[in-house]
């Protein structure tokens, strides 16, 4: 049985640099332009083509989860956030510079308070409960 907490493919791939469209996604997220994250980090999924493409699909459905919150669909941020968790459960709490751990617990005290919420209140969210992702910026 291997020591490792994390698959060894993603030790490794978080050795590298992030993509400058993920990078982008960052920015986009952090200014709360939930969509353009999206789209910039799909960017980056669909250019990289190691594991860590994995991540960036897990940061581009926590950023449509929030979006999806913010339009007051509450259906839709379960179910995305849902499929989130498969692709951002593997990696280390520090990737690339990206605190993956800090937004994994973020995402998940969002949720906590949307299911608090439930659909009828979901309008009630409390916008700043949405923290950005901390990341070293490399440019």
């Amino acid at each position: 049985m291997s020591s490792l907490k994390y698959p060894e493919r993603t030790v490794e791939e978080c050795r590298g640099a992030l993509h400058p469209k993920a990078l982008a996604g960052l920015r986009r997220f952090n200014e709360g332009n939930y969509f353009d994250a999206h789209e910039e980090l799909e960017d980056a999924w669909r250019d990289e083509s190691g594991a860590v493409r994995d991540l960036y699909r897990g940061i581009l459905q926590i950023a449509v989860t929030y979006l999806h919150i913010l339009r007051g669909n509450y259906d839709g941020a379960v179910k995305v956030y849902g499929r989130s968790l498969k692709w951002t459960q593997d990696w280390q709490d520090v990737c690339r510079g990206v605190q993956v751990g800090k937004l994994r617990r973020d995402a998940d005290a969002v949720m906590q308070e949307v299911l608090r919420l439930g659909k009828e209140n979901i309008g009630a969210f409390e916008r700043s409960l949405l923290k950005s992702v901390e990341y070293e910026d490399e440019g």
